[in-house]
């Protein structure tokens, strides 16, 4: 490839948004509270960002402060394309993010789409229209592996994990790390693995730290600096529907999000759009 082809080829990579599916089999994770907060302190970061609520529990849609019972139309009518993607997009407090909603319709979509053509694909489809304009797309993807989870991970460019620093958080890790082979190997194989990040940390508990050990043996390139600790900040906030860049950005848990959206930036003018996946 010329430099030039490679320059134009970036440059256009560089105009459509960064799709980062937020994924973790297991529930209670912090996987709807890494996706909020990485996305507000993304957008503080001077970014435009879209937060997409995979999830039928709709805890994205509600932690940022949206009735998603008041909704007519989600992401469950853009995947059936029943609506525009840009049509459902929602406001939030924070300038520069915006949530495509969940809706009650999600709770049976993992049955609709069973007998769909190209399945796996319908909400990369979906994104399609609006792909260029966000600089972030961040999905947060259900506590499990069904058909929705694994349209989440299609849609994605990469894939960023929430451990817990529990023993029991690593078990189906393997599994999830299968899958997502698995979509490379026969679906998509345009996907990388953006990395883990350690959840719910306690330094005061030696568990925390041999999970962080075991991490490295499955992610030993891809761990992230930004360790995130048990606070209760964190838990507070979605009950007022803000993210903690709103509701107390100077906490503990504040800081450490803050620094994860630094460093997920940084791996971008490092080379993202470069890297072969």
């Amino acid at each position: 490839m010329s430099v030039r082809r490679l320059h134009l080829w970036t440059i256009s990579l560089r105009d459509m948004a960064r799709i980062i599916s937020v994924v973790n089999q297991k529930g209670g994770v912090g996987k709807t509270t890494t996706a909020l907060n990485v996305g507000a302190y993304l957008a503080q970061l001077g970014k435009f960002v879209l937060i997409v609520d995979l999830d039928p529990q709709a805890n994205a849609t509600s932690g940022i402060g949206i009735d998603h019972r008041g909704l007519a139309r989600g992401v469950y009518e853009a995947i059936l394309g029943e609506a525009l993607m840009k049509d459902i997009v929602q406001p939030t407090a924070h300038e520069g993010l915006r949530v495509a909603p969940a809706t009650t319709g999600l709770a049976g979509l993992n049955i609709e789409l069973v007998d769909m053509e190209r399945r796996e694909f319908k909400l990369r489809e979906a994104l399609l229209e609006i792909r260029n304009d966000y600089d972030f797309i961040l999905i947060d993807c259900p506590p499990t592996l069904g058909l929705i989870t694994l349209n989440g991970i299609v849609a994605g460019d990469e894939i960023l994990i929430p451990v817990q620093a529990e023993y029991y958080a690593l078990e189906g890790l393997g599994q999830l790390l299968e899958t997502v082979n698995l979509v490379k190997e026969n679906i998509r194989s345009e996907i990388d693995i953006l990395g883990a990040v350690i959840t719910m940390y306690d330094g005061r508990n030696k568990l925390s730290d041999d999970v962080l050990n075991e991490l490295y043996k499955y992610f030993p390139n891809n761990i992230f600096r930004a360790v995130i600790p048990r606070n209760v900040r964190l838990a507070e906030a979605p009950s007022f529907g803000r993210t903690i860049a709103h509701f107390d950005p100077l906490s503990k848990g504040g800081k450490a999000y803050e620094r994860l959206a630094m460093e997920i930036i940084e791996r971008e003018r490092d080379g993202f759009c470069l890297r072969t996946i």
